[in-house]
């Protein structure tokens, strides 16, 4: 099942989550309304809410409830969009200007708060704690990755596996959340609870994973970004911090260098390593074996087009180009 059969057969259940989005983004506060609209309507894929709602639709779920995790999860995620793009000082994303850049940092930073705080609004009407205490750790973990993140900024000794825990807990945490939410509010054995958590967590990683690879081999139409905005802001991503340990003595000092200033005074040599050390096809194969860890976490699902679509969108996450 492609991406488009999967947005077809979720569609129904897409329209209302966009309503209920419209909806709970009302302010009386003028700007609020502009900038929320603004990142909320920018062209993202809405991959995190489509999860929490196939998630549900493979364990049968029949409520109302899956609607407002949905919106909820979709709430967390453009919050700290605002708040990351303020943090990298980015100007691009999804191929339109940043709402910092259109709207300053302060601006930014207070409307990803309102989102924050909107979603715990939002999550008190589902009146499950179990829901409250999953999200409420998921947004601290997340902050957490954040946090990590920046220490990893120009630092060309961080290593594999520390790369791998700030990805697990700055995005994949939030796919983990939205899957597993599926199987919480139709009141699923611990254990399928686990494995549809498992799936997620997988999945964010290899999706994540990708956006690495993409910012050194995708160009800025496609993937709505600039070509190698990640060294421009320093972060140690996979593909150089492979290039740095299989490279030649002089391709790691020069991958080292550009890391530590940032910037893309050495984007080409950059480039040059990463290819000639395999590192991009490293990446990807990384992301195929997250792929499919993914998939065998849905052996317990019954048969059906919702189970076909969670591993369609596994195999979208390391096939796509943007």
């Amino acid at each position: 099942m492609n991406i488009e059969q999967i947005k077809a057969l979720i569609a129904d259940d897409m329209a209302t989550v966009d309503a209920l989005i419209q909806k709970r983004l009302a302010s009386d506060v003028v700007l609020v309304n502009q900038l929320s609209h603004y990142i909320v309507n920018s062209g993202g894929k809405r991959l995190r809410p489509l999860l929490s709602l196939i998630a549900s639709r493979a364990y049968s779920y029949q409520g109302e409830h899956h609607f407002t995790l949905a919106a909820i999860i979709e709430f967390i995620h453009t919050a700290t969009l605002l708040h990351d793009d303020v943090v990298d000082e980015s100007d691009l994303r999804r191929g339109r200007e940043t709402a910092n850049a259109l709207f300053g940092n302060a601006a930014s930073v207070l409307v990803g708060d309102f989102l924050y705080s909107r979603a715990f609004e939002m999550m008190v009407e589902v009146e499950s704690m179990k829901v409250m205490q999953i999200l409420a750790e998921t947004t601290n973990i997340i902050a957490e990755g954040e946090v990590m993140q920046l220490m990893n900024c120009h630092d060309a000794d961080t290593t594999e596996q520390r790369y791998l825990d700030v990805i697990h807990a700055k995005t994949a945490k939030l796919f983990e959340a939205a899957t597993r939410l599926g199987a919480v509010i139709t009141g699923r054995p611990e254990a399928e609870e686990k494995a549809m958590a498992n799936y997620g967590m997988h999945l964010g990683t290899a999706f994540q994973l990708v956006d690495d690879v993409l910012d050194y081999s995708s160009n800025s139409e496609e993937m709505g970004k600039n070509v190698g905005d990640d060294l421009a802001e320093g972060k140690p991503t996979l593909p150089l911090i492979y290039a740095m340990r299989n490279g030649t003595q002089e391709q790691s000092a020069i991958v080292r260098k550009a890391i530590e200033q940032g910037g893309l005074d050495y984007i080409d040599e950059v480039m040059a390593a990463i290819k000639s050390t395999g590192a991009i096809e490293y990446t990807e194969q990384t992301a195929r074996q997250e792929a499919d860890l993914a998939m065998q976490q849905l052996e317990h699902l019954p048969d059906s087009p919702y189970k076909d679509a969670l591993t369609g969108l596994a195999k979208f996450s390391v096939d796509r180009s943007f």
